[in-house]
Order: structure tokens, then sequence, then C-alpha cells
């Protein structure tokens, strides 16, 4: 009698959703090599070809389509079994990566939340650009990641959706020269449209502080120095949205969205979505209860 390994069915399922063995073993946390010798053992165990390697990305053959809808429902009792019949304590790490302008005042809260639903998983915040987290993603070096965005990929899900805002210091003046001051990161992707702007409404600019640094730049601002942009809600209690009554011209608006690995974390991953979509939906953040 032959059976099939839920290792090998989880691994195959996270390869036909990544795309690749690559990704796949990234979002598994395994070794690209150790998720190959799992397909391998799989396609022996059912003396069939599996995965279609002529081409130059790996699709899946008829056999292997027929698999995949076996394999989800495999690994979803499995889960739904394992989660009922035992006292589970979770166990393990999930990455999360999240743009640094968007940390606060909602990721600490989430993190509060999902420490209290899963004391024993680790999460490893990583704080960087939309542009290098988008990238980290499609490695397979981050399951689930926050953008900033004028668009939303096809994988994504917008959360929601929040105004670019000019802000300032307190009682500050330097947003009424010229040419405007601004303080911006090298890798920021509001950039762009707020120049765009500034051009349109043909207003001089210049960037006076180029960093990849947060902290500098809102020194810089706090100052006096400069003014900057922020999504509206996550300006620090050292800045505030300039009043400039139509002086400065309209900025775009910005989706928050999600993008999550389809396989490999279950009810860990689907623990930090749920918080996620709440804490920026708007929408209160209750207790996670795993059941």
């Amino acid at each position: 009698m032959r059976n099939l390994d839920i290792t090998t069915l989880r691994s195959f399922v996270a390869v036909a959703d990544a795309g690749g063995v690559t990704r796949a073993a990234g979002f598994l946390h395994l070794t690209q090599s150790a998720v190959s010798m799992q397909l391998k053992r799989l396609e022996e165990i059912l003396d069939v070809a599996l995965l279609d390697r002529s081409g130059r990305t790996i699709a899946l053959t008829a056999s292997g389509e027929q698999l995949l809808v076996y394999a989800r429902r495999m690994l979803a009792l499995n889960d739904e079994v394992i989660g009922k019949l035992t006292d589970q304590v979770y166990e393990g790490e999930i990455t999360l990566g999240v743009p640094q302008d968007i940390v606060y005042p909602a990721i600490p809260q989430v993190l509060r939340q999902f420490n209290a639903a899963f004391p024993r998983v680790r999460v490893h915040l990583v704080s960087s650009n939309t542009k290098a987290l988008k990238s980290a993603f499609a490695r397979g070096a981050c399951d689930v990641i926050l953008t900033t965005e004028t668009t939303r990929d096809a994988n994504a899900e917008t959360l929601c959706v929040k105004p670019l805002r000019w802000v300032g210091a307190h009682s500050g003046s330097v947003w009424r020269q010229l040419p405007l001051r601004l303080a911006f990161g090298r890798n920021c992707i509001f950039r762009p449209r707020v120049a765009e702007a500034l051009d349109r409404a043909g207003i001089p600019w210049t960037v006076i502080v180029e960093t990849e640094s947060d902290r500098t730049i809102e020194a810089t601002v706090s100052a006096d120095l400069a003014v900057h942009t922020m999504i509206e809600g996550t300006e620090p209690p050292h800045l505030e949205r300039i009043e400039h009554c139509g002086a400065l011209p309209s900025l775009p608006e910005q989706n928050i969205n999600l993008m999550a690995a389809h396989s490999g974390r279950g009810v860990v991953q689907d623990g930090m979505v749920d918080l996620l979509r709440r804490a920026f939906s708007g929408a209160e953040i209750s207790r996670l209860r795993v059941v």
C-alpha cells in the first residue's frame, strides 16, 4: 500500500502557488534542494510526472493539476484535524514586511495582538520601502507584506485608500518659501508623484535632504527646514499636517495593499492577515481567538 506524505504535498502546493521551487522554498523556510527532493519523492510514490520542466518556468502536468485539487483538500483536512483534536501550540516564524512610513501607529498594536494569540511564533518585522519589500516577497523572503502604491498588483488586496498629505513642523513656515524645500527618502515611492504635482502647479522645488533614514527626514522637517509628504493618519506627533489652503497642490490617494504567500503558513499566516485587515480597514482589533 502506498501512502501520501503531508509534508511532500505541502511542498507541492507551495511550488504550484509560488510558480517555482526557489520562491516556494523561501515561503516554506526550506532549502531549494529539500523542496526538490520532496517533489521527486512525491512523483516516485505516484509514479507520474507532476511538473513540466521543459520550459523556462515550471508548469503542472495534467496529473499535477489533478493532484493539486486533492492536495489542497488533504492539507486543509490535516490542519483542521490537528487544530480540533490537539491542544496545539503554534510555533515557528513569520516574516512581515511593512513600509517604514506606515509602521506607526497600527503595526505595534498588530504585533501585540498577534503575540497574544501565537506566543511561540516569532515575528520577523522587515521595514523598508515598497519596491524592496515586493522584491523580497517575490523571492520568498517575506510571508506577508504591506505596500503603499497608487495601483494594485493582481495578487494583492487593497486594505484601504488614504490621501497623501503635506506635513511640516508645528507652526512651521518653510512651506511658504520658494523654491519649496523637500526632504525625501532615496527610494520613496511618493517622490515622483509629488514632483509631478508640483511641476503641474508651476511651483519650483528642490530636494535638500535625500537619505535612507526616516529619522533624518523627520528631524529636518520638525526643524522647519523642509516639508515632507505622508499618508494621512501616519504623521508622528512632532509633525503636523500643513493647512496650506490650496497654496500647495493636492496629492494622489495611496492604496495600502496586502500580499500574502498562498501556502505553507495556515492558521499562523491567516491570523496575521486578519489582524492587518482589521487594523488598516479602521475596524477595532479584537483579541484573536485560535480554535
